[in-house]
């Protein structure tokens, strides 16, 4: 049995509306009266209601004052108020106390059913609607994937598949099984197109996309070269997804110049593809040429300490003598201090800061059920990166920004993907301990579940040894290790990682915002 949907009118001349009373019972609605605020309230105290329309000119409480005292007792309610008035003062005072809808007398009952579509079966609506329209589209993207044969076809893939994704994300989860179905088809014929042409991005510029070591050279400089101050934020482990959430939350202070899709290196970890972003080199000419800059997998110390002194090695090398200077932000305190500090850091053509708090947020998941229920799945994941930018330091930040006279740089170095299957996996104990990725002597693997390079030269990556090799990750694999087998792959199954080959990961943000005026 459907339960009906029961409506409060509140009006002191709710004799004059019988027409639309009786015309809202004939379909279907419960409708209640009450002639002045008072005993609305009264009513509203000892029944539930699941709207409400409001009279704004009442005799004895106001509308208005009526509406304060229903949002003390039930703030969730949905309260529509219908005035004779225009007056904007009105309609302002009304908004700004979170009123659902605002209807001008003589409203007639169509804008009546309207209103009341919009605000209590909005998400069925939204469901149906979008439900219908992603069905209607299936067929294309499965096309689309199918005939994805460069690495813009494939940019244009994700971009439908994560628009989707979160339009579907406002519904009731009827479709969430097909369209995991479809990221996973994406990311099998994803692997195969890396797997084929990985090696020859890496060999040559003329045909490779956009990667980690050529974004400072293509991006970067020709802002600097044209004048212009640049404060170029990466957020570690950030992906489009997230992006697309956050750039909403940004839409009233900044609009997008540029945004694009770059293309991760591989490993798409920090140490790899974060060091190539600020040096324009890949790993292997990192150690070759700047070896006090890059410590290998099996040397302790951080992986990340020289990205500033890498930023001044790129600079040099194409004899550029700007200005810069680098911040790396890991907590609320760090960031303040930043912020403190920032009419000085602005002094600097090029200011570098790096926020830690998606990457934090990706291990923590991993390693406190708290937070693994928090982000219990894509859409809660999102919902937890757009929570903590509310109250960043990076929002902060972006606000300091809008009256400066810079261009604002947001990117990260990699992504991050949900892992589900378990795949074996044996080294030496020197082998690296990345999920995603493995590095190591004597690797024994099944080939037909990797991504393999025998010879790292060839991907441009540190080679500790002769017999060094890489294996790869991919789709929603993870390495596990035979030994203590079922708690490993308990404790990491649905977690998400970084290092290997997916959309997700290797497919990652790049936007120049402009401050709106």
């Amino acid at each position: 049995m459907v339960k009906k949907i029961k409506i409060l009118w509140v009006d002191d001349e709710i004799e004059m509306l019988k027409a639309h009373l009786i015309y809202l019972k004939e379909k279907g609605f419960d409708v209640e009266t009450a002639t002045n605020g008072q005993d609305a309230l009264e009513m509203i105290e000892s029944d539930f209601y699941d709207l409400v329309f409001l009279d704004e000119n009442m005799p004895g409480l106001s509308g208005l004052q009526t509406l304060t005292r229903i949002k003390e007792i039930r703030p969730e309610w949905p309260v529509v108020m219908i005035t004779k008035s225009e007056e904007e003062n009105i309609m302002e005072e009304a908004i700004g106390r979170k009123i659902a809808d605002y209807l001008i007398k003589p409203v007639n009952p169509t804008q009546i059913l309207l209103s009341i579509k919009k605000n209590i079966d909005k998400r069925r609506l939204i469901t149906e609607t979008t439900t219908s329209t992603y069905q209607s589209e299936f067929g294309q993207i499965s096309l689309k994937i199918n005939d994805s044969f460069t690495f813009e076809d494939w940019v244009d893939v994700y971009k439908k598949l994560t628009y989707w994704e979160l339009e579907l994300e406002e519904g009731e989860g009827t479709m969430d099984e097909v369209l995991l179905m479809q990221k996973s088809e994406a990311n099998h014929a994803f692997t195969k197109f890396v797997k084929k042409n990985y090696l020859d991005w890496i060999g040559g510029e003329d045909n490779s996309p956009l990667m980690s070591h050529r974004l400072m050279k293509s991006k970067i400089l020709p802002l600097l070269d044209t004048g212009e101050k640049v404060v170029y934020i990466v957020i570690d482990n950030f992906r489009y997804d997230q992006w697309e959430v956050l750039k909403r939350d940004m839409a009233d202070d900044y609009i997008t110049e540029d945004e694009s899709i770059y293309c991760s290196i591989l490993p798409t970890a920090t140490q790899y593809a974060r060091n190539a972003l600020f040096s324009g080199l890949m790993p292997s000419q990192i150690k070759d040429m700047f070896p006090q800059y890059w410590l290998d997998e099996d040397e302790e110390g951080g992986k990340n300490q020289f990205e500033g002194q890498l930023i001044e090695t790129f600079f040099k090398r194409y004899r550029k003598s700007y200005s810069h200077a680098y911040r790396k932000i890991n907590d609320n305190e760090t960031g303040k201090r930043m912020l403190d500090q920032l009419p000085e850091l602005l002094n600097n053509d090029l200011v570098a800061i790096v926020f830690n708090f998606v990457d934090m947020l990706s291990h923590a998941r991993t390693e406190v059920k708290m937070i693994k229920e928090l982000a219990a799945n894509e859409a809660a994941y999102r919902s937890l990166t757009r929570s903590w930018y509310s109250h960043s330091v990076l929002k902060d930040l972006l606000l300091k920004l809008k009256n400066e006279n810079v261009k604002v740089v947001i990117t990260t170095d990699h992504g991050t993907i949900r892992v589900q299957n378990p795949i074996k996996v044996i080294g030496d104990k020197n082998i690296s301990l990345n999920l995603r990725y493995k590095q190591g002597k004597n690797l024994k693997y099944n080939a037909k579940e990797v991504f393999v390079v025998k010879d790292p030269d060839k991907a441009m990556l540190p080679k500790p040894n002769l017999s060094t090799s890489f294996i790869f990750a991919t789709y929603t694999d993870f390495f596990a290790y035979p030994n203590n087998y079922n708690y490993y792959v308990s404790y990491y199954k649905d977690t998400f990682q970084h290092g290997g080959i997916s959309l997700e990961e290797m497919l990652i943000p790049f936007m120049v915002l402009k401050a709106r005026t």
